[in-house]
């Protein structure tokens, strides 16, 4: 095993991100969902929002440096050549909206081995700036052995 499982339960430094609504609009672009609430300023102004609001997988941009933090830890000494991307799973609990600041704690939940690869699973909850939670996540990196 490379990845040693004593790092469980580590805990990363949190990530801000504000959230804008160009950025919104080019993720709902690229992903080819045109919906008017990500993309059409006017319509979403007179929607029970009030302004546009993200796609619920905006997560992985919002998310992302906070999931980076997993790759830059020294310490665990993984191999970005041989990593993949396993899987993800998010539960969404409030919309996020343009303009909001979101911040993502990040720990790691486990660490284990199946045959030759280690699997690290890299927990993460974000949060608006009222302190809702927005959305959490669990992120399934597999590192081949």
């Amino acid at each position: 095993m490379t990845v040693d499982p004593k790092f469980t339960g580590r805990e990363y430094k949190p990530v801000t991100y504000v959230v804008g609504q160009e950025k919104i609009k080019e993720y709902a672009q690229a992903v080819g969902d045109l919906n008017p609430l990500y993309t059409d300023p006017d319509f979403a102004k007179k929607s029970k929002y009030g302004c546009i609001i993200a796609p619920p997988m905006f997560v992985v941009v919002f998310a992302r440096n906070a999931m980076f933090s997993l790759f830059e830890d020294a310490e665990l000494q993984i191999n970005l050549s041989r990593l993949l991307h396993g899987e993800q799973e998010f539960n969404f609990h409030k919309i996020v909206k343009a303009n909001d600041t979101i911040t993502t704690h990040s720990k790691i939940k486990n660490i284990y081995q199946k045959g030759n690869n280690d699997f690290a699973e890299l927990e993460t909850k974000s949060f608006n700036q009222n302190k809702e939670l927005v959305a959490d996540g669990i992120w399934t990196f597999i590192i081949r052995g």
